[in-house]
């Protein structure tokens, strides 16, 4: 797994490279809103959450996304993953239901990935 974090960022280039060793086509992370956090590279983000959680991170802070390197505009980030299954913090899907929410995972990205 490697994590990212302003200002030590990852390339597009580097994500496309981990992407094709694993995926091909992508790559699944994890991020930490409240600490500004990107954790890429694991088969599961189950894997990646539970990294988090045992470095201090809090579960309603932590989402699962999948990054598509070669996808042109917004599409190349999806909100999917089973650990944002979680209606007792009123995420009632795989997806991430809050605009807030998906804007704030969407800006993290735009500070770590340098595209």
């Amino acid at each position: 797994m490697r994590r990212v974090v302003a200002p030590d960022t990852i390339s597009l280039d580097e994500i496309r490279v981990l992407a094709q060793a694993r995926f091909g086509d992508m790559i699944k992370g994890v991020v930490d809103l409240e600490r500004g956090i990107l954790l890429i590279d694991a088969d599961l983000h189950a894997d990646q959450e539970a990294s988090l959680l045992a470095d201090g991170s809090m579960q309603p802070s932590l989402w699962g996304i999948n990054l598509y390197p070669d996808v042109v505009g917004e599409d190349w980030l999806e909100f999917d993953s089973m650990i944002n299954l979680r209606p007792s913090f009123g995420n009632r899907s795989r997806g991430v239901d809050d605009p807030a929410t998906r804007a704030a995972i969407a800006s993290l990205i735009a500070r770590v990935v340098r595209r």
